[in-house]
């Protein structure tokens, strides 16, 4: 193979890991797994909202019981938007000629056709389960998997707090993604503005990285010092774990999970959870305060402000997140990765790369991806620091 035949297959390698369309490779692949859709607490019983997500409109809405459903976003008659219309029961009413709906999509009344039985339509509808405070669902073919992958111990935690919260950036989901397993930019990008708790933690010096495939997805290891070793639990396909500092020397440090879920190929819906045992009630009051104060930031909102050095008045979260947001919005909406210029600190993105191709590869070819697992144990991510 010639040098141009190879960049071609490299460029049509990158871009396959950027498209995520129902039809595209990796569209396939993230459809295989529980993906976060919503929160939990932004879907009231009786109500119904818009959700696009995986370049699909969809309709979710909370019947009754409380139970959540997810259905195609438009009524099959005349192709209205179902959220406009009405939740009665367990089933949703459309606004345009009453056409109503059940959970699994199928269309159980046409008021105006007078049908005996029950009417020959039906719309998409996708499994639904709610864990930790957010709405998960499942939008592959076949049978959904057990809800087991996406699960911490850390969110799970009796008489502990977990707080969820939902942010769309205006970019591709995989450079989100890739931000995770790159552990070098800890020691600038978190410094950026001023350094935070977590920058502090972290601190400048540069880490010696190692990177293994679990039976769940990537062990990441960055060693900064023999008190400053920092591991990333990263679950496959699109699912990191982290440990951060709590607001104040002595505070319990904080699981961080985050979710890189794609609305469409130009923007990414993040699924953040903060969970954390009880630190007695001076550190379970200023959690709570802080979650209802700053849980609903988005950096997206400030984008000029930031991108002229502008960083919000905090030393936490919402720092630390403005800081990544100006990091990975920096590389355009889509990153052009056919004219990046890797080095050896870039292993992780190499190797989650390369993990991506792999899996893509054997949707290609027919083959079985790998049955990607829980780990027997609950990670353990240190929390000792220089």
């Amino acid at each position: 193979m010639d040098k141009d035949a190879r960049l071609e297959q490299r460029a049509e390698r990158l871009d396959a890991l950027t498209r995520t369309g129902r039809d595209s490779d990796m569209g396939k692949l993230l459809r295989r797994f529980w993906q976060p859709v919503a929160t939990s607490r932004g879907l009231a019983q009786g109500k119904a909202q818009f959700l696009r997500i995986l370049s699909e409109d969809l309709t979710l809405y909370r019947g009754a019981s409380g139970r959540a459903y997810l259905v195609a976003a438009r009524c099959a008659h005349r192709l209205t938007l179902l959220h406009t219309g009405w939740v009665e029961g367990e089933e949703i009413r459309c606004i345009y000629h009453g056409w109503k709906y059940d959970g699994t999509g199928q269309c159980v009344e046409r008021p105006a056709e007078e049908d005996e039985g029950i009417p020959k339509v039906r719309i998409a509808s996708y499994p639904v389960h709610e864990y930790a405070g957010l709405v998960f669902a499942y939008m592959g073919d076949g049978p959904a998997p057990a809800f087991e992958l996406p699960r911490k111990p850390a969110f799970e935690r009796q008489g502990g707090h977990v707080f969820a919260k939902k942010q769309i950036w205006p970019c591709n989901w995989l450079q989100q993604v890739e931000n995770s397993l790159d552990a070098v930019h800890v020691s600038f990008v978190h410094q950026a503005g001023r350094a935070g708790t977590f920058g502090q933690a972290v601190s400048r010096t540069i880490p010696k990285l190692a990177y293994e495939e679990t039976d769940a997805g990537i062990r990441q290891i960055a060693t900064r010092s023999n008190t400053n070793v920092r591991i990333s639990d990263w679950t496959f396909p699109n699912n990191n774990h982290i440990s951060v500092p709590g607001f104040r020397q002595g505070d319990p440090w904080i699981d961080v999970g985050a979710w890189m879920v794609p609305v469409d190929d130009e923007h990414t819906a993040r699924f953040t959870l903060w969970g954390a045992p009880s630190g007695g009630p001076d550190f379970d009051r200023r959690l709570t305060d802080y979650a209802e104060r700053m849980g609903d930031y988005n950096p997206s909102v400030d984008h000029d402000a930031l991108f002229n050095g502008i960083y919000p008045d905090d030393t936490t979260f919402a720092l630390t997140n403005a800081q990544d947001y100006v990091a990975q919005m920096g590389q355009g909406i889509v990153a052009d990765r056919e004219h990046e210029y890797l080095g050896t600190s870039d292993a992780g993105i190499v190797f989650l790369r390369r993990l991506y191709l792999r899996e893509i590869e054997a949707i290609r070819a027919g083959r079985p991806t790998k049955t990607w697992r829980p780990l027997p144990h609950a990670a353990e991510l240190p929390i000792q620091v220089a």
